[in-house]
């Protein structure tokens, strides 16, 4: 399942950023990507619609809390396939599916607004200390 994440990721690599976009190849958001992988997948899980650019008062987290595929793990034990929740300014509002590691370095895939398309790169120190939650995939029983 881990890899089957970051090859349905991978799908999306360069498709321009759009704020609520679900549309590969046309327009993804950060959530878009999740909701590609899930679907690629198979796997049930709960698309909000209507949010802002920047989530607040812990919007985002209730919401990949509550979504029937992502079990919450500690973030050190996060790996190639799982989900991270990051905080960009204040509260948590960005996810990036965490690629696996390149000659030992972590990566990441995400819809971002910052780069303007869904982009794969090093999950370097600022990265990094941007992550405050991590899920991992999984069939729910």
């Amino acid at each position: 399942m881990k890899q089957a994440m970051i090859d349905a990721a991978a799908e999306v690599l360069q498709t321009p950023f759009r704020h609520q976009g679900r549309v590969a190849g046309l327009g993804l958001d950060c959530a878009g990507v999740l909701a590609h992988c899930l679907d690629a997948l198979g796997l049930p899980y709960d698309d909000e619609q209507g949010y802002p650019r920047s989530p607040y008062d812990g919007q985002l987290e209730r919401n990949l809390a509550a979504q029937p595929s992502l079990r919450q793990i500690l973030t050190s034990d996060a790996e190639g396939g799982d989900v991270l929740l990051m905080r960009m300014r204040s509260a948590p509002q960005h996810i990036a599916i965490h690629a696996g590691l390149v000659r030992g370095q972590a990566y990441i895939i995400h819809g971002s607004e910052e780069h303007g398309k869904v982009a794969h790169h090093r999950l370097d120190d600022l990265w990094r200390a941007r992550v405050v939650r991590a899920y991992r995939v999984e069939r729910p029983v």
